[in-house]
């Protein structure tokens, strides 16, 4: 459906040349995927709109025209999505309405950010091995928990590292929008 300025339901598709409707299938298989792997309905739908929209950000009137959800929806799962450090909220200039972008590099932030969760879950389980006893099978269960999540943290870091490094062979556009040396 496109509206008389020339723009679909998904945001600037028309203007680009793309199946509004191909994209649409996208965005909603893709938010499927998420909502199967734990992140809210919503949420996953807003998130993949604006992945899957050319700059990453729309209005919130565009992501419930796009998703045709209401404005209350669309708050619920961009409150959601900042706080889990995935989309921001940035003011339009000479406007009142905000606009929701997709963070630079948002898997990297996403998973970074996991490590901060990793550190706080060693930190209780570690207390929780003290108060059960390493002895016992609760206790050793959850000292196992816990050299996981070392293990995991480590190998999170290091494989962040690398990516970067990968990701500079790449040729993808630096934060700011201009190549990489």
């Amino acid at each position: 459906m496109t509206s008389e300025t020339g723009t679909s339901e998904t945001g600037r598709t028309a203007r680009s040349g793309r199946d509004a409707e191909a994209v649409s299938r996208f965005v909603e298989r893709f938010a499927s995927e998420m909502t199967e792997a734990g992140m809210q309905r919503m949420a996953s739908r807003v998130f993949a709109a604006l992945l899957a929209d050319d700059d990453g950000s729309m209005t919130s009137a565009e992501l419930a025209m796009a998703l045709q959800i209401s404005p209350a929806a669309v708050s619920g799962a961009v409150n959601y999505l900042t706080q889990v450090s995935m989309v921001g909220r940035e003011r339009e200039p000479g406007s009142r309405r905000d606009r929701y972008r997709l963070i630079d590099e948002v898997w990297f932030t996403t998973f970074a950010s996991r490590d901060r969760v990793l550190t706080r879950w060693e930190n209780t389980l570690r207390e929780g091995v003290r108060i059960l006893g390493k002895d016992t099978p609760a206790g050793a269960r959850i000292a196992e928990t816990v050299a996981f999540f070392e293990f995991l943290q480590a190998e999170l870091v290091g494989m962040m590292d690398r990516w970067d490094e990968h990701r500079k062979t790449l040729g993808f556009p630096a934060h700011d929008g201009h190549a990489e040396a």
